[in-house]
């Protein structure tokens, strides 16, 4: 039945709200919200001429049809009495369908609520989604008559859940270290995490994973995309599956993959609550640049359909679809309503759930208002200035695949950044390229070159070797090209300039020389990271020598290829996993190795200065120094409240002498911290160093200042 007339009883057999009345509701807040008497629920859009509500039972059939009442502020709202959380809904949207306009309105369609906090059942690929007829002459002109209804998850009136036991943690950012991961890529294959429970919010959450970070060193854990997923048409007609979720459909409502039946937001609210006692935060990758409705040939699943003119950025021909994010689509933040839907996931992702932080995919494609990259964008500014996310961590993918979308180092001074620079800079010097000295010099000292201006610190850079987002850490040494067969693109996807090298062998090896030297340069790579200035981030199982087999594109491998392997490490992998966390531990030991400002030379004591690089004759490097192509080795202490550190290179093939710097007294004792081509953290018996260190090949050496 449908309901129209405001105030009409619901007095139809059948009805959820029987012998009640249909009341106006109000504009705000969006949504469907829950008061305990019944339900208001209230969609925005600006150009329809008519919203229906549909109600549907436990089985997924439609009982009940409203027209929303009232439109206020170019909102559609009613409120229905008797309703509870629980109820499954959706929406019918009415208006023109004129592509050449921007509007593509189509009733026959159900749509999800964009302010749904949650989704139940799945996304049934059918030609039904589509708002225009498959197949005929007039493509995406000829407007669709097939009800979507059948194929189409439900949205779910959400309540309100227990307030969350734990404080946050408050981490300071020059002391964050942050572990990028998967729900289901961690949890998958656990031997500690019961069965039901992997691949889900409460998998993460068991104590061998929370007691793996902690010892670990993980103060943040940045998870791949949580909110609600649509899998890909192509994708699934492979078998394959968008693994990633990079193709959000609703940004309140948590991916449904990721919690167990019957359950809601709360099973991702208790994950966070348990993540916090054990004084990790948990950041999110969200997906803000675009939606998984693609561009005029994709499906109508919500917002195309509820006002396409609106939530999309269109081209000068409005039929089709500005794209910077390289999905077919990008939403238009620079749109007031927009841009408050943006805001208002936020605010609720930080402020009801508890999240400590966020990582914008593509964040370029946020600032443009217009055409290009503003540094006052109204989604920059909203950030900048809402109190609600004042102390919530802030990082950008800086860039997009618009007209000058790279934008490194141009984020506010409140942001962090991606640096895809140290990445690259950091893997060739490993590699033993020529005249890379430079880029390690950079790497090392926080990228003051990029970030150094507006009061901006060292942690504005995100130092990461690796991420989900191309080889791990055993794959960068172990291929010298990608191997992406099973993506089925015919190995075409994914990046070819990986600076990555075999050391001897494509792929596998069981040469011990090989698998030596592989481990050497990983090594010296982990503690490159970790030794920086700046903000180390970790790749999910790098520390446990997770491989993809050469895949460096694995967004639709959710099997083993993706899957951390708990089980069968090699001995070499454990080892491996014990450095990585003896690395960690000297970071948080040793406050010289996270400066919380940019170090320039400046004294610190009669003849010391606050970070200095060196020759291996032990002289101060000068300007011209740096210039060296054959250079691969040097040296850099850092220097303040009456302690010396001393990290030593060296990317030859060959180990090099090293004369330890004057400082102001010749005789200097150095204690040995870390050997990475030995794999030694703190060695015992201790080691204690004067006159001249060698540097292995392919080596780093952390020397401390001690008495004799």
């Amino acid at each position: 039945m449908r309901i129209d007339v405001t105030s009409q009883a619901l007095t139809e057999p059948g009805s959820p709200a029987m012998g009640l009345k249909l009341g106006p509701g109000t504009p705000w807040p969006l949504g469907a919200t829950y008061d305990g008497r019944g339900v208001n629920f209230a969609l925005f859009s600006a150009n329809a001429t008519r919203v229906d509500l549909c109600l549907f039972d436990a089985r997924g059939d439609e009982t009940t049809r409203i027209t929303l009442p009232e439109y206020s502020d170019e909102v559609w709202h009613g409120y229905v009495p008797g309703l509870a959380p629980g109820q499954l809904y959706g929406y019918r949207v009415h208006g023109p369908y004129a592509p050449g306009d921007g509007h593509r309105f189509n009733s026959n369609k159900l749509l999800l609520d964009p302010y749904a906090r949650g989704y139940s059942g799945p996304l049934v690929w059918d030609d039904s989604l589509f708002g225009y007829q498959i197949g005929t002459k007039r493509a995406d002109l000829a407007k669709s008559k097939a009800d979507s209804a059948r194929f189409m998850p439900k949205c779910v009136v959400v309540g309100e859940g227990r307030d969350l036991v734990h404080d946050r943690p408050n981490r300071a950012w020059h002391e964050t270290v942050i572990y990028e991961a998967h729900v289901k890529g961690m949890t998958a294959r656990h031997p500690g995490v019961p069965k039901p429970l992997r691949g889900k919010f409460a998998g993460l959450a068991q104590p061998a994973i929370v007691d793996h970070l902690v010892k670990l060193g993980v103060t943040a854990i940045e998870l791949l995309p949580v909110h609600a997923i649509a899998n890909d048409h192509h994708l699934v007609d492979q078998g394959l599956k968008n693994y990633w979720g990079y193709n959000s459909i609703g940004f309140f409502a948590p991916a449904e993959r990721y919690v167990s039946h019957g359950e809601d937001v709360d099973a991702f609210r208790t994950m966070v609550d348990t993540l916090h006692a054990a004084g990790i935060e948990v950041i999110l990758d969200v997906v803000y640049n675009h939606t998984a409705e693609g561009n005029e040939f994709g499906p109508t699943l919500s917002f195309r359909g509820i006002d396409n003119a609106t939530y999309y950025k269109l081209g000068e021909n409005k039929r089709h679809y500005h794209d910077t994010s390289g999905c077919g689509n990008t939403l238009n933040v620079a749109h007031p309503r927009v841009l408050q839907l943006v805001m208002d996931s936020l605010r609720y992702w930080v402020e009801y759930c508890g999240v400590d932080g966020f990582r914008f995919d593509l964040a370029s494609a946020l600032a443009r208002d217009h055409e290009d990259f503003e540094q006052s964008a109204a989604f920059l500014d909203a950030v900048g200035q809402d109190p609600g996310l004042r102390q919530t961590k802030l990082i950008a993918e800086p860039w997009d695949l618009g007209e000058d979308g790279y934008q490194v180092g141009n984020f506010p001074p409140s942001w962090a950044e991606w640096n895809d620079k140290w990445r690259d800079g950091l893997r060739s010097y490993w590699k033993g390229e020529m005249a890379t000295l430079p880029a390690l010099g950079r790497c090392i000292s926080g990228s003051a070159e990029i970030y150094d201006h507006r009061g901006r610190k060292p942690w504005a850079s995100v130092n990461f070797v690796t991420a989900h987002d191309g080889f791990t850490l055993t794959d960068l040494v172990s291929y010298d090209e990608k191997h992406n067969e099973a993506n089925g693109e015919e190995n075409r996807d994914g990046h070819s300039d990986n600076r990555s090298h075999n050391w001897g062998v494509e792929g596998p090896s069981d040469d011990p020389e090989t698998l030596d030297l592989r481990d050497r340069v990983r090594r010296a790579l982990i503690a490159s990271l970790l030794f920086s200035h700046g903000t180390p981030m970790l790749n999910m199982g790098d520390e446990l020598g997770r491989t993809q087999h050469g895949n460096n594109n694995a967004f639709c491998q959710d099997n083993e290829t993706s899957w951390v392997q708990w089980e069968g490490l090699s001995d070499r992998d454990r080892a491996f996993h014990d450095f990585v966390r003896g690395a960690a531990a000297l970071r948080a030991q040793l406050p010289l190795l996270r400066s919380p400002r940019f170090l320039h030379g400046e004294p610190v004591a009669p003849l010391i200065r606050n970070m200095t690089w060196f020759k291996p004759d032990g002289e101060e490097k000068q300007a011209e120094h740096w210039e060296d192509p054959v250079a691969k080795c040097i040296g850099v202490s850092f220097a303040g409240d009456g302690n010396i550190l001393l990290l030593l290179f060296n990317a030859d093939a060959d180990p090099i002498d090293f004369v330890f710097p004057f400082f102001g007294k010749r005789h200097l004792h150095w204690r040995l911290l870390c050997d990475s081509a030995n794999g030694l953290i703190r060695p015992e018996p201790v080691t204690i160093a004067t006159g001249k260190a060698t540097v292995p090949a392919h080596g780093l050496l952390l020397f401390e200042r001690t008495d004799p």
